[in-house]
């Protein structure tokens, strides 16, 4: 049975969108709204809905315990390793790639000053996710809210070199030739800030041995290690 509560039309809109986009109906409408509900936002109306700060909260240690029951049953790693892997799935950038998937920026509630920026910040895309969950959670239980993220948390391991550091793998190859020295190089940048793509060329001495990209030097050094490994038919 559904739980009612008074909603302006701006906000049921709102929430309807999420729905499509999430394929969830929640059965406390004022559960999503808070969700929704930018800071700003409530700034300037302070009726119907919260901010969705407090369920950010909530669904933090929500989005914590999934990921860790997941790691501990499913990957035989040491402590450190999984603080690492889990470090990796629930950070900014994973969850920011999860709300641009679904669209949850442009089911938003903002304040007038933050529209413009709001729907493309990735800290603020990160906390409505988490928003997000901490409501269904509350709405439906854990069971359902491991079904809202989890599906995308192991998709990011399988498809991600989280468990792999092919830097190190591609080094330990280049020590055992004496007098080879590695070296990588970053030969483009581009992107505005929230969204920023780098090239990198990993090379021997002063040879270009292969090229890889990604959203940050670290992850387009790697991208770059990794291909020159399967060069070397290393995989």
């Amino acid at each position: 049975m559904e739980i009612k509560s008074t909603i302006i039309p701006e906000v049921k809109i709102k929430v309807e969108n999420l729905e499509k986009r999430i394929n969830y109906v929640f059965k406390n409408k004022q559960l999503a709204a808070d969700a929704l509900t930018h800071s700003s936002f409530y700034n300037e109306h302070k009726r119907n809905s919260r901010s969705n700060e407090r369920l950010e909260f909530l669904g933090d240690s929500v989005l914590s315990i999934i990921t860790c029951e997941y790691l501990y049953s499913h990957l035989n790693e040491a402590e450190g390793m999984l603080t690492k892997i889990k470090a990796a799935l629930v950070c900014e950038d994973s969850l920011y790639n999860f709300a641009a998937i679904h669209g949850i920026g442009e089911c938003l509630l903002f304040g007038k000053g933050e529209r413009t920026v709001g729907t493309v910040r990735k800290s603020t895309l990160a906390d409505a996710v988490e928003a997000v969950l901490g409501a269904i959670y509350l709405d439906s239980g854990m069971d359902r809210a491991k079904e809202f993220i989890l599906p995308y948390l192991i998709e990011t391991l399988n498809e991600s070199d989280i468990l792999h550091d092919w830097k190190t793998t591609l080094q330990e190859i280049v020590q055992k030739n004496k007098g080879e020295i590695l070296s990588y190089e970053i030969v483009e940048e581009s992107g505005p800030a929230h969204d920023k793509h780098f090239v990198c060329h990993v090379k021997i001495n002063s040879n270009v041995l292969a090229e890889g990209s990604g959203q940050s030097k670290k992850k387009a050094e790697q991208a770059a290690a990794k291909a020159a490994l399967e060069l070397m038919g290393i995989r």
